[in-house]
């Protein structure tokens, strides 16, 4: 989980547009491309190289 605070300060570096990331525990996800981030002891790893594609199951 990652400190509420924090959060609105974060956005997906895959999109050029910069959308808000939404928690989801384990995970921050981008409200637009959908690509999956990790946090690790309350720390977002934002490295795009890192990140994990869109669930074939999410909604575009």
């Amino acid at each position: 989980m990652i400190d509420p605070t924090l959060l609105p300060l974060l956005a997906c570096p895959r999109c050029d547009d910069r959308p808000p990331l939404a928690d989801e525990g384990a995970w921050l996800r981008c409200t637009v491309c959908h690509w999956r981030y990790r946090v690790e002891d309350g720390i977002p790893n934002l490295l795009p190289d890192e990140a994990l594609p869109p669930d074939e199951n999410d909604e575009r």
